[in-house]
């Protein structure tokens, strides 16, 4: 049995070791989080409990690789994020993304400002509060990025000092504000410190969770919700962020449009987005319009335009008519309607302009929806593979189109790794590049979090126009994500585990409580605000508030209550800003106040 005991708690450097506790951590972690308390459960989130149980209980794993696999795991868990929902995330801030971007920035600086305040009045160090902060706001990058900043202050102190070395300890007490037991090297004292930080976060974590949901309650007690008035006005279009585009039956009006052509009329009416998919000339079959077709009085069209233009194009043709698009498709005539899913790489960045089946074959396309995001087809449209392209035409044009667009699930199943390894290069580097700000002692850097982010939401967004192809499969977008904030949870328990219940019976208790109100105040405060002041659904102040906790959890408790997808689209849209300012704040924070 000897080898079994060396296995478990002696071969600490050992790979064998290593692989086993991770897997252990992982595995029990999993089923765990599972389990329902109220209806609410942890889900992942227990891997890191489960990890800091281990390493309470003298499991070890080297410091070297525990450090490796924690970054890495942060890298991989970002960047799939933003391989997600950067392909929408530009198009997302165009309709109706700022208010929404503009609240959550509200309640990060929010519950930043919350921080600051309790280390004043608690004298709580700042790293140790900027852990609590992190599992406030259930933000894991954001506690990867502060204890980076936290590691480069540390190892910054001790290069300045290398020839002074007394002095290290009264510098480092001076921003920490605790007499560490070990300053033999940056080392020891960023694994203590970093600690400290991580149970922070974990006791921090748990009741942040329940604060969300406990949030979303009051504030639908508050405004008292009728969760079937807010389904109606939901349905009604009045909150669809993902979706702000609308079908339209025009009857023309207009005398300046009448005996003007298409082209020409576009050109009439300006920047404004809008598609004439259909034509109807008195009881004749509708037909698909082309640039040379020319209007006359009378006529009906089917226009697919932006919600925030539908009035205007309504006054522009003449007389809006109650038909839906059903009673288009009711209609007698070879037009069909046909929803096409982009698998060509040939045809990656490619404008609909330059399809030769769109312009030659008579085909209308209406819209695209892209990364949960619906799109005007105008010309100048660039297509990404795994778009969705809703075409109209007749069935030998639409056919000719599906097989120039792929149409070919199975082509989306393989990923395309060139672009990842690529990306996460580029984020490494950009995550390390040092933006010195005046009155930082130390230079602000992305970090290993925001640089992986940020490259992975710009490529996606516009590496179609070199050609990149960066779409990935959502099945192996969700194995990498999952893969890396398992690793990452796990390698965060294990590092906080060593002396968890020590800290948390020697006033950690507190962490708690404070974590609390840094999780609530915030979110009611623009929960209140986005209700009262700008009207908003409830069902997409639910996926604003998860969006802005970066919370899974919360947003299953969202998806569940709405049972549509504007919580989805509110989360989408706000995630991305979100997760940069959090990143962005953790280090800002630690490199003010801790160097």
């Amino acid at each position: 049995m000897d080898w079994l005991i060396n296995l478990f708690f002696n071969d600490v450097g050992g790979v064998a070791h290593t692989v086993l506790i991770f897997a252990l951590a992982i595995a029990i972690g999993i089923p765990l989080g599972r389990i329902k308390i109220f209806g609410i459960s942890l889900g992942i989130t227990l891997v890191l409990f489960v990890g800091i149980a281990l390493g309470q209980l003298g499991f070890r794993v080297n410091e070297g690789v525990l450090h490796f696999v924690k970054e890495l795991g942060l890298i991989l868990f970002v960047f799939s994020i933003g391989l997600q929902v950067g392909p929408g995330f530009f198009a997302s801030l165009k309709k109706g993304g700022m208010l929404l971007n503009a609240l959550a920035v509200t309640a990060v600086l929010a519950s930043v400002v919350m921080a600051i305040l309790f280390h004043f009045i608690t004298k709580i160090p700042m790293y140790t509060m900027a852990g609590v902060m992190s599992g406030a706001i259930t933000n894991t990058p954001g506690l990867g990025a502060a204890q980076q900043a936290l590691s480069d202050t540390v190892n910054g102190i001790f290069a300045a000092n290398a020839a002074t070395p007394e002095r290290i300890p009264a510098l480092i007490e001076q921003f920490s504000g605790t007499t560490l037991a070990d300053y033999s090297s940056a080392g020891k004292v960023i694994e203590q410190l970093s600690g400290t930080m991580g149970q922070g976060y974990a006791c921090a974590y748990p009741l942040a969770v329940v604060g969300i949901i406990i949030s979303l309650i009051l504030i639908r007690v508050i405004f008292k919700i009728s969760l079937s008035k807010e389904a109606e006005a939901n349905q009604n279009g009045s909150s669809a962020l993902g979706d702000s585009s609308t079908a339209i039956t025009l009857e023309v009006q207009n005398p300046a449009l009448v005996g003007k052509t298409m082209s020409k009329i576009s050109e009439l009416f300006g920047s404004r987005e809008f598609v004439v998919s259909r034509i109807r000339r008195g009881e004749n079959p509708p037909t698909l319009p082309t640039a040379e077709t020319v209007l006359e009085a009378g006529d009906r069209v089917l226009v697919i335009a932006s919600k925030a233009n539908a009035e205007a194009i309504t006054t522009f043709f003449g007389k809006k008519l109650d038909w839906v698009r059903d009673d288009w498709d009711n209609l007698k005539s070879t037009i069909v309607r046909r929803r096409i899913i982009v698998s060509q790489d040939k045809i990656n960045g490619r404008t609909l302009s330059r399809l030769d089946a769109y312009t030659a074959m008579g085909v209308a396309i209406t819209r695209i929806n892209r990364a949960g995001v619906v799109l005007i087809a105008t010309p100048n449209l660039r297509l990404q593979i795994g778009d969705r392209v809703n075409v109209v035409g007749e069935e030998h044009a639409v056919n000719a189109i599906e097989k120039a667009l792929g149409n070919e699930l199975k082509r989306l199943d393989h990923p395309h790794l060139l672009a990842v390894f690529l990306g996460i290069a580029l984020g490494v580097i950009l995550g390390s590049i040092p933006f010195a700000i005046p009155g930082l002692s130390q230079p602000l850097k992305l970090g290993l979090a925001g640089g992986p982010l940020i490259v992975a939401i710009l490529l996606s967004s516009l590496g179609y126009k070199s050609h990149l192809i960066t779409y990935t499969p959502l099945a192996a977008n969700l194995m990498i994500r999952e893969i890396g904030i398992l690793f990452f949870l796990a390698s965060v328990g294990l590092g906080a585990g060593n002396g968890f219940l020590e800290a948390v019976c020697g006033g950690g208790y507190w962490w708690v409580l404070i974590g609390f109100f840094i999780t609530t105040i915030p979110l009611l405060l623009v929960g209140i605000i986005a209700r009262s002041v700008f009207k908003m659904n409830y069902y997409t102040i639910m996926g604003l508030v998860a969006g802005i906790t970066t919370d899974p959890p919360a947003l299953a408790y969202a998806n569940n209550v709405a049972q549509n997808e504007a919580p989805n689209v509110a989360y989408a849209t706000v995630y991305p800003l979100t997760m940069f300012m959090r990143v962005l704040v953790a280090q800002l924070i630690i490199l003010v106040f801790c160097a």
